[in-house]
């Protein structure tokens, strides 16, 4: 494959990884359909529902990973173990994802041609 993947696994708040990369991705989809995304780790927390950014005066970005679809950002895969290492199910996500166990993002991640990490 000669996807473009990028990997979130930083937490929403506290640096500008998380808006930083979805600002890349959504641009990144002007240019190629052919992009996956994954979520490992703390990135995982840049989905989960009903954050209060605001409370710790921070950009409320989390709220756009809505608008993947609409760019057609199909392929978005979440690490079922970081989910249960936070306490946290499917159920708990804003957006639909893939839900995988660590070693098929790897392979998955190994099909992609250049990574780019946040």
């Amino acid at each position: 494959m000669n996807n473009l993947g990028f990997v979130f696994r930083q937490p929403p708040h506290g640096s500008s990884c998380g808006r930083e990369g979805l600002d890349a991705l959504l641009a990144a989809s002007a240019y190629t359909e052919a992009l996956d995304v994954f979520f490992l780790g703390d990135g995982v927390l840049q989905l989960v529902k009903h954050q209060q950014p605001d409370a710790i005066l921070s950009r409320n970005y989390i709220a756009t990973f809505k608008m993947l679809p609409l760019y057609d950002i199909e392929n978005i895969y979440v690490c079922q173990q970081s989910l249960i290492e936070r306490g946290l199910s499917v159920d708990d996500l804003l957006i639909d994802v893939n839900i995988c166990p660590h070693s098929e993002l790897v392979t998955r991640l190994h099909c992609c041609h250049q990574i780019l990490t946040f």
